[in-house]
């Protein structure tokens, strides 16, 4: 899986490109098609709750699986993540330990959400829910952050995010597009889509094409900052990031009133280097801006020593939250209970 999503996936001008990969991407489909229909999922006692997509890159997947976590822990259960730990060296299984444990060894991700309810990373999934399973109580909920399709595991409720605005760009399977699978072979994995930064209408493409293979619910929801982030307001800022779409990160902070005199965007996962972070470091001094960065970023920085300590101490991060619109978060309450159940 790539981690810097080429623009053209997005964009009208790629046919070519995504002609030229097209035999590749069917393969890949094919691959992922009979890897799916042709699983033997490990089903475990507790509940299993899952949170991806249907396309490579961000999608708010991270926001959404916290929330999750404190509406599960809301209703009396004990929520667990379980991660691949994407981005880290140590394959696990192992539960995340924020003091101990850095990005480079557990992922970012993991660690963040380590921070909040425990977690454990396994790129096996099966015995990542079986360590779950020997460690937590009876009560506790897993919560597997990405993984749609993972075939490892039985799930009792799949929600994939989508991206209202960027959507399933051309439509194609990586690499010749943004799919990680067919989206006909996809949609039956799901009973609920988050549509991120969008209504949840038919003027949306997404809406449309989600609706020609499944008629789950649809809820709209969206990302934003949370109290904390009126410090920035009226500050000057230098905006770092290394995400899928760091224009959301950018977009969401300039909505806190922060004066954004740079931006600089990393890919996806991105280790910063001591010359990227002196880099970063002058861009603020020369610019008398103070330098904000994603919460995701700010674990990867690690606690190492040079310009990259210089860098996470002098950084600060804007928390990003997921809102549900309208009676969404209480369709999503519904089929949290109706999952739990089963």
């Amino acid at each position: 899986m790539p981690v810097s999503e080429p623009r053209w996936w997005y964009e009208a001008g790629g046919t070519w490109k995504a002609s030229l990969l097209s035999p590749i991407a069917a393969i890949v489909g094919a691959i992922a098609r009979r890897r799916i229909l042709n699983a033997k999922p490990y089903r475990s006692p507790l509940p299993v709750i899952c949170v991806g997509n249907f396309t490579a890159g961000g999608s708010g997947k991270t926001p959404l699986a916290l929330l999750l976590a404190n509406i599960i822990a809301a209703e009396g259960r004990e929520p667990w993540f379980l991660s691949r730990g994407y981005g880290g060296k140590l394959e696990g299984p192992l539960r995340v330990d924020p003091e101990h444990h850095s990005a480079g060894d557990v992922g970012d991700e993991p660690l963040l959400l380590a921070r909040a309810f425990p977690a454990v990373i396994a790129r096996d999934r099966r015995q990542g829910a079986k360590m779950i399973e020997a460690m937590a109580s009876a009560n506790a909920v897993i919560i597997m952050d990405d993984g749609l399709q993972n075939p490892a595991l039985a799930k009792e409720l799949s929600i994939a995010v989508v991206d209202a605005k960027r959507g399933f760009g051309n439509g194609r399977v990586i690499p010749a597009g943004p799919l990680r699978a067919p989206l006909a072979v996809q949609a039956p994995l799901v009973q609920l889509v988050m549509l991120m930064s969008g209504a949840a209408d038919a003027d949306n493409p997404a809406v449309r094409m989600i609706r020609k293979l499944t008629e789950v619910p649809i809820i709209a929801a969206r990302t934003q900052a949370d109290e904390t982030a009126a410090r920035f307001r009226g500050r000057r800022v230098v905006a770092f990031a290394g995400i899928a779409n760091p224009e959301r990160f950018f977009s969401t902070l300039e909505q806190t009133g922060a004066n954004i005199v740079a931006k600089r965007a990393f890919a996806d996962h991105h280790p910063f280097s001591e010359a990227e972070a002196r880099g970063l470091l002058d861009d603020a001094e020369r610019l008398g801006a103070m330098l904000v960065t994603t919460e995701k970023d700010h674990a990867r920085i690690g606690n190492r020593s040079g310009f990259c300590a210089d860098l996470k101490k002098r950084s600060e991060t804007l928390t990003i939250a997921t809102v549900i619109e309208g009676d969404g978060l209480e369709i999503l309450r519904q089929s949290l209970r109706a999952a739990l159940g089963r």
